[in-house]
């Protein structure tokens, strides 16, 4: 079957640009001869250097436009679809993080609610050919069905993050009901990869290692009873993005949901070995972190697992790429960046 590629006359807009899918799939359109714009409010949940590194890669490019605004600021959102009017939509703009929602949740319904709704009324207001928009795994909650498919039950997530993600594919489903807008929703399954969040357990880990500082893992010293993640690298991501927008049947169902996940979980203390292996290599001597255990964290879940059928039969494409390589990158860019060696 031949799938349709990326239409270089389209206009691309990308929220989140800054952020790390934002960032990848922008340079992957624009290197393909896209035109994108990019909007980031270039937050402080993270390091700000690193969004900063980002946004200064994409500069080269004459076809990308960067606007330095926040979603949840309805007037401005308007102005750019009114100046802009993009084709495409992609909103990965959110208040990421399912622990942090527990300390401050004012900042998720800002931005994962009321930013997405504004996105939402720009597409009713401002016709686009699809709007394709980052879910995520946590919706699943602690579903014990697995792998995670599209049609299971999603209506008791045991984070905020959870129900703010939960919430924006119920909103999409009825914008794209009423006001007849291509919405694609993607349960991404835990991206990670160079220049990826600084707040995930690996980049966090690797940041503990060289500030010599043990390492924290939830799950009681039971690796019998481990946490599983479908670990999903980014470069795969950028491409299942990519393919959705150009394949999605959106023109033909108003709302579709996709996960994105390698569909080969891992436990959690494998991955951390695999992590200690790609240091070692791109320092070139063995190292290990010191480990202190402990309970599960509120609002985590104990397994994610993608079923990607869904996302292979209509676009064409799975995830592919083993942790070994994806983690092995990782190692390489991070010594590099941070100039460890």
């Amino acid at each position: 079957m031949q799938y349709k590629t990326l239409n270089p006359d389209k206009l691309y807009l990308i929220t989140g640009a800054a952020g790390f899918i934002g960032y990848y799939l922008s340079k992957n359109l624009l290197e393909q001869g896209c035109r994108v714009i990019g909007i980031d409010n270039v937050n402080d949940y993270y390091d700000i250097n690193l969004k900063y590194s980002r946004l200064k890669k994409l500069e080269p490019f004459e076809q990308f436009s960067f606007i330095k605004g926040d979603i949840s600021d309805k007037e401005f959102i308007n102005g750019v679809f009114k100046e802009y009017k993009p084709n495409i939509v992609v909103n990965l703009a959110a208040q990421a993080g399912v622990r942090y929602s527990i300390e401050n949740p004012d900042v998720y319904i800002q931005s994962n609610v009321n930013g997405f709704y504004n996105i939402l009324e720009a597409c009713r207001h401002n016709p686009v050919d699809h709007l394709v928009y980052a879910s995520s795994s946590s919706v699943y909650g602690s579903n014990k069905k697995v792998p995670f498919e599209e049609t299971d039950f999603v209506d008791q997530p045991v984070s905020l993050y959870a129900s703010t993600k939960k919430t924006n594919e119920l909103m999409a489903h009825t914008y794209s009901h009423l006001y007849k807008i291509p919405a694609t929703g993607l349960r991404f399954f835990t991206v990670y990869g160079p220049m990826g969040r600084p707040d995930m357990a690996y980049f966090g880990f690797t940041d503990k290692y060289f500030a010599g500082e043990p390492i924290k893992i939830f799950n009681n010293g039971d690796t019998n009873n481990d946490l599983y993640r479908d670990f999903t690298y980014i470069d795969d991501i950028v491409t299942g993005i990519e393919r959705v927008i150009s394949n999605s049947p959106a023109d033909t169902v108003p709302h579709n949901l996709y996960n994105i996940g390698n569909n080969k979980p891992v436990k959690l203390m494998e991955f951390v070995e695999t992590l200690e292996k790609a240091l070692s290599k791109a320092l070139g001597k063995e190292i290990m972190f010191e480990k202190i255990y402990e309970p599960i964290k509120p609002g985590d879940v104990p397994a994610t697992f993608a079923s990607t059928e869904k996302l292979q039969k209509d676009v064409g494409f799975k995830p592919k790429t083993p942790i070994e390589v994806g983690l092995q990158e990782f190692a390489d860019w991070y010594v590099s960046y941070y100039r460890v060696k």
